[in-house]
């Protein structure tokens, strides 16, 4: 049951089936390349898309936007410290301003970073820096038929495996991902999480939460964890995070804001300041971000991710996001189409590589599932197989994200209406292939475009 009204509503339409042939062939078959108003359902990202709530948007008008000592930071700091329990916080425009800050300070040439899974910007990030990034994902991770209820665990064992081969002091960050994008939105028990701690504290390494979805990912905890039946959405996010030594958060997600995001540090012992991981991360801040009391984020943003970030963890919210993101798989999986199970946190994958048997592997099944429903339905998504990952093993996966408070029941059902008919023709469908793409592997499936295969 939805609990929560509209205040505000948005006019959409759906374009004619002509204008969105048309719209697909100037966008060069690439999601990313079509204009918002040509797109009906937009489940291209839950990233900054979803609404506000009443108390955010009153927040905004006593934004403080003064350069320093901001007002609005305080109240960030404030809402980070009591919602997950970090005090030392480095404010940032996004998720991956908040990677750059903390990944630069502690990631150098030949370095290994291990994660769970890598998603794509924090590979890139990794990469960037002269890093290697090794994903750890569990057995059946990447199996969207394997049962589990925690399938986006970190692999001890992969982990292990790799620090022999590398060596311990190659391998300076361990990070764990939750709920884990990579791996369909699966999510991370309290139990993994506390082992993986203990690894990285065993070879000396920074133990980093990647928290934009922590909140999901205590609600998947409540309900699946034995350990905390009976605690609180709100309990759990504090235990968990409280095994890491820094965060790395896109305050666009479960901070409910549409722009944002920040690293933060647990308390450190004195010493040095130079030797801090707090004071550091500060420095490259304002480097490439803002003075540390903003951070590339206006003072009215810091106040509407302040009240979200406490929304995020209070109920009924995080119990009827997940809700609603199984009854969107139902839906899917009832019209006939491949769900990657259990359906995860902020999204719901389709197996395009089981969809689309007569498509290659080399002619992007999941891009040409994208291509297809918006050609069906205008509805937006985004693919996360082999065209966003080369060279990667992992299935042919398309991520349908859903923006938070803001899609009503009869928008899904539109778009399983497309997916069958997707579904429907799919014998006739003939896959794509790579007209350009930028120079950085990992982040082409942004701006390369595309043609039909011949």
């Amino acid at each position: 049951m939805r609990n929560y009204r509209a205040a505000m509503v948005e006019p959409i339409s759906l374009p004619s089936r002509e204008r969105r042939e048309a719209v697909l062939e100037e966008a060069g078959y690439n999601a990313f390349n079509v204009a918002s108003e040509d797109v009906y359902v937009d489940l291209l990202t839950d990233s900054g898309t979803g609404t506000m709530s009443r108390d955010q948007w009153a927040a905004l008008m006593r934004g403080d936007e003064s350069y320093a000592g901001s007002r609005s930071f305080g109240r960030l700091e404030e809402a980070v410290a009591d919602v997950m329990g970090f005090p030392n916080v480095v404010p940032c425009h996004q998720g991956r301003g908040a990677e750059n800050v903390l990944y630069g300070c502690l990631v150098g040439e030949g370095d290994v970073v291990l994660n769970n899974a890598h998603f794509d910007t924090t590979r890139a990030h990794v990469a960037n820096l002269g890093g290697d990034p090794v994903d750890c994902p569990v057995e059946g991770a990447r199996d969207p038929n394997a049962p589990g209820d925690f399938k986006g665990n970190f692999s001890l064992d992969r982990a292990r495996e790799t620090v022999a081969e590398a060596g311990a002091e190659n391998v300076p960050v361990v990070v764990l991902t939750i709920t884990n994008n990579s791996a369909a939105g699966q999510p991370v028990s309290v139990a993994n999480t506390r082992e993986v701690a203990d690894f990285a504290r065993g070879i000396d390494a920074t133990f980093v939460i990647d928290a934009c979805r922590f909140a999901e990912n205590a609600e998947f905890v409540r309900r699946r964890e034995a350990e905390f039946t009976g605690d609180t959405v709100a309990e759990i996010a504090r235990e968990q995070l409280s095994y890491a030594d820094a965060l790395v958060m896109s305050g666009k997600k479960e901070g409910l804001a549409n722009v944002g995001g920040f690293a933060a540090v647990a308390e450190e012992p004195e010493g040095e300041a130079a030797d801090r991981l707090f004071e550091r991360a500060k420095q490259r801040g304002i480097l490439y971000e803002g003075f540390p009391t903003y951070g590339g984020m206006a003072g009215r943003d810091m106040e509407a991710m302040a009240v979200g970030l406490r929304e995020a963890v209070e109920p009924p919210y995080p119990e009827a996001r997940l809700d609603q993101v199984a009854a969107f798989g139902d839906l899917l999986a009832d019209a006939g189409l491949p769900v990657y199970r259990p359906v995860g946190g902020h999204a719901v994958y389709l197996d395009a590589g089981e969809l689309f048997p007569n498509v290659a592997p080399d002619e992007f099944p999941g891009q040409t599932l994208v291509r297809e429903l918006y050609r069906e339905g205008g509805v937006r998504c985004v693919e996360l197989g082999s065209f966003a990952f080369p060279g990667a093993d992992r299935p042919e996966l398309v991520r349908l994200a859903l923006p938070r408070r803001t899609y009503a029941r009869e928008h899904l059902e539109h778009v399983a209406d497309a997916g069958a008919a997707v579904l429907d023709r799919r014998e006739a469908v003939r896959g794509l292939e790579i007209v350009s793409e930028p120079p950085v592997p990992e982040l082409r499936h942004f701006s390369a475009e595309l043609r039909p295969v011949e």
